[in-house]
């Protein structure tokens, strides 16, 4: 599978997760969070840049309980209803996509 993004075409996964963390840019993840049918505010951008931060500096994707602890210190409160506001799929995974993440393990839906 591929997805098309200013003439560039990249390669994802059968689930959607691209196969190369390194071919996501700013208009890849909107033209993922699109098909997701998310319109990507300051928050989205906060959480989606925490997660690549996280997977390229540790080499690790946060589970939800990580990323709300690190949402709070960003915007000063956070909790696991507002994540989900967010992403509905779950933040970890549906966040995790649309950041060009690779497809996280862990158990859970999406």
């Amino acid at each position: 599978m591929a997805i098309e993004v200013n003439g560039t075409t990249i390669e994802v996964g059968a689930n959607g997760y691209l196969t190369n963390h390194e071919d996501w840019n700013e208009d890849v993840g909107k033209i993922i969070a699109a098909e997701e049918g998310i319109e990507l505010t300051d928050k989205h951008w906060d959480l989606i840049n925490f997660l690549r931060s996280e997977y390229i500096n540790d080499g690790t994707t946060p589970n939800t309980r990580n990323i709300t602890k690190a949402m709070k210190k960003i915007w000063g409160s956070a909790d696991s209803k507002s994540l989900y506001m967010l992403f509905p799929k779950d933040p970890s995974k549906q966040g995790g996509r649309i950041a060009g993440l690779p497809e996280s393990k862990r158990k859970g839906g999406y």
